[in-house]
């Protein structure tokens, strides 16, 4: 990933608020809280995860079908999308920093209960304990980064703390799956709870205090309350929200079941699936740093090329299936775009969002983006069964150019106002 009440920090801590200029020299940037954030986003998608690597094993051991170990990932996703909100809006008075903390300890807690569960039912209830403590962690994690810095330095940011995500992928879930080859699937769950609980201490330790709103803003939570206006920046964050949802839908539509159609599609010898899905979370890293390095300071047109990219290799990998060399490069240049996407969407929704409405447009931004990767799975096992695998990319390439043409049509209409 709360909303527009005041909150107080811990007594001693000192507000960060950035993103009101002074006319003194800009703070050192955060290198080492940005770092502690992305740690922390590592370890929560690799627990997000980590059931898919270990699907067998769980199966054998709980004594369900291995389709039935792949739902958790469902159960945590859709457990984000109806609890992010909510729960969000519940703790808005909590300091931020003290609930990551919070958050990383109920982590723990939930891959503890699924390393000692007895039944499966027991890993679907703790599951869903991870999911609630994911949707609360993304809903203030998203924001976090842009409290940190200045608004010029958001986009950079967000593409390191991002950047915990791209590593899961490549590293912690392969990581953790090796691991429970190894010494058994509980032992993989218990490692990673100790490492939540290292990062709570970490979080704690080396992660800035910091306030949703300028120092002056504090004050009013001792007026009068009285009815606010509406957010002027509420309709952007919306927007975004459904650009966000669309894309994902889409990706997840195809991405889902890239095994098979590389497996079946291109006839991809099953030993060289390994390495072209390391080469893939590679390229996303890769598009990644090009958030940072390159597109930060313009997530629009770099959301525009992220887009337009996508769907152009999208398009060749479904075309040229018969040409493995073409499709492999296709490919790569797919997972280094989309790596680009959840970044740069991220960061458009910050620099749209108002500080007051930061950390709620964050929630409904998990809830868009977790939406649709469980959208977009249920999509591609319709489109499977109806249509054939073979048309799932052509779906996928059709919502990026919806997604694409928002973006766009959104951009000359800000340009249209700012000119009147």
């Amino acid at each position: 990933m709360t909303n527009t009440a005041n909150i107080f920090l811990p007594t001693g801590s000192i507000p960060v608020a950035p993103s009101v200029r002074s006319n003194r020299a800009e703070p050192p940037f955060p290198w080492v809280g940005l770092i502690t954030l992305s740690a922390a986003v590592f370890l929560s998608v690799t627990s997000e995860m980590l059931p898919t690597g270990l699907l067998p094993e769980m199966s054998r051991s709980l004594n369900v079908a291995q389709s039935q170990i792949g739902l958790l990932v469902s159960w945590f996703a859709f457990t984000v999308v109806l609890t992010s909100a909510p729960v969000a809006i519940w703790t808005r008075r909590f300091p931020r920093h003290g609930l990551i903390i919070v958050v990383l300890i109920i982590f723990a807690v939930s891959n503890i209960l699924t390393a000692i569960a007895p039944t499966y039912e027991f890993v679907v209830a703790s599951r869903v304990l991870g999911g609630v403590a994911h949707g609360l962690f993304w809903s203030v994690v998203g924001a976090y980064a842009g409290h940190l810095v200045p608004k010029a330095q958001i986009g950079r940011a967000v593409s390191i703390t991002v950047a915990g995500g791209t590593l899961a992928f490549v590293f912690g879930v392969p990581l953790g799956t090796a691991g429970g080859h190894l010494l058994g699937w509980r032992l993989s769950f218990v490692i990673l709870a100790g490492l939540m609980l290292v990062g709570a201490v970490l979080v704690w330790k080396f992660l800035p205090p910091v306030a949703r709103y300028s120092t002056g803003a504090a004050a009013s939570v001792h007026a009068p309350k009285t009815r606010q206006p509406r957010d002027a920046t509420v309709p952007a964050v919306v927007l975004i929200c459904i650009i966000t949802g669309i894309t994902m839908i889409g990706h997840y539509s195809f991405y889902t079941y890239i095994a098979p159609f590389l497996l079946d599609g291109l006839s991809v010898d099953p030993e060289l699936l390994a390495p072209m899905l390391f080469a893939y979370g590679v390229a996303g890293a890769v598009g990644l740093l090009l958030v940072g390095t390159v597109f930060g300071p313009s997530p629009s047109l770099g959301l525009i090329l992220g887009l337009a990219v996508s769907a152009l290799s999208v398009s060749l990998l479904a075309v040229f299936t018969a040409t493995l060399p073409v499709a492999i490069a296709a490919f790569v240049l797919w997972g280094m775009a989309f790596g680009m996407l959840p970044p740069l969407m991220q960061t458009r929704m910050l620099h749209a969002a108002s500080p007051r409405i930061r950390d709620t447009a964050s929630a409904f931004y998990t809830t868009a983006f977790n939406a649709g990767i469980g959208g977009g799975a249920l999509l591609g096992a319709v489109l499977i069964d109806s249509v054939g695998l073979d048309r799932v990319p052509l779906v996928y390439v059709g919502l990026l150019v919806v997604a694409l043409a928002l973006v766009v049509v959104t951009d000359l209409m800000t340009q249209h106002r700012a000119r009147a």
